[in-house]
């Protein structure tokens, strides 16, 4: 399982096969599924080099079938369109001929122009609240320890994270902010930066509409990623503390839709990332 940043950085250090062929390997899991967000980085990636000199800023996934971390993921790269401002690429990621996922991903050029975003909430500082471990030691003992592992960000919760709200008496709003910080450095290359943004991104986003589901990430509810997106604004600085405002506008049925917007410390708009889980019935 991914548990440090370095972890995280080795994901992005694919194989090319062929001029726009890649593969890449995904650490096991004790159930063997591929994560989201480690596909969601590898294929950004591959797309990436097939770009060179152009900028992510946006890409639209499609997560269609689960695979198996022990088997490597083999990424196509289709070009679609190679602008004087745009490049647009295809990315299929596939094990033994089996699709597993599709996406679409846009680079564009550096360019100065105009500079406006939303403001970043107003919160509490990263000093001001507990860190998730902490807030977790309760259960530590559960699911085999998999709730106190080591992780490749420090995170820190200004909302209920979904175990503990689990034991409110009343679900909380669908609405989660979280503090991260990089427990080491990333280097300066933007799409590299872009692919930890990416992997970043999916790691807690869904957590908000599990919050008001009553359920958390293993259980009790069985949960699958849809899809995802995400639109680049900026550089995310992981020298220093990011905000990861996080909210569901909708839960209908089984399925939940989750949005949230990154920021740096000192209030830069970094990206804008939207995901819908499905939620299978409660376990017995």
């Amino acid at each position: 399982m991914i548990s440090t940043l370095e972890d995280v950085l080795s994901l992005l250090d694919l194989q090319q096969i062929d001029d726009a062929a890649f593969v890449g390997t995904q650490p096991d899991t004790p159930n063997h599924h591929i994560i989201g967000s480690q596909v969601a980085a590898q294929a950004l990636m591959a797309a990436g080099r097939t770009t060179p000199g152009r900028l992510a800023h946006s890409i639209h996934m499609y997560f269609l079938r689960r695979g198996d971390a022990r088997q490597p993921i083999q990424y196509d790269v289709t070009p679609l369109r190679d602008g004087g401002t745009i490049s647009s690429r295809r990315v299929t990621a596939s094990q033994s001929g089996v699709v597993l996922f599709e996406a679409l991903a846009s680079f564009t050029i550096i360019a100065d122009d105009v500079d406006w975003q939303q403001r970043m909430p107003d919160v509490a500082g990263p000093s001001a609240v507990h860190g998730l471990e902490d807030l977790l030691t309760p259960y530590a003992e559960e699911f085999g320890d998999w709730w106190p592992q080591q992780r490749p960000f420090t995170m820190r919760y200004l909302d209920a994270p979904p175990r503990v709200a689990l034991d409110l008496s009343d679900p909380p709003p669908p609405r989660l902010r979280i503090w991260l910080r990089a427990n080491g450095e990333v280097t300066d290359d933007p799409l590299v930066n872009s692919c930890v943004v990416a992997y970043l991104s999916a790691l807690t986003l869904l957590e908000c509409v599990m919050t008001t589901m009553r359920t958390t990430p293993v259980g009790p509810r069985l949960s699958a990623l849809v899809d995802h997106t995400i639109w680049f604004h900026r550089a995310a600085d992981f020298t220093d503390w990011l905000l990861f405002d996080q909210f569901s506008p909708s839960i209908v049925g089984r399925r939940g839709l989750a949005t949230g917007t990154l920021y740096n410390r000192s209030g830069e708009l970094v990206c804008i990332a939207t995901q819908e889980g499905y939620f299978a019935e409660q376990r017995q």
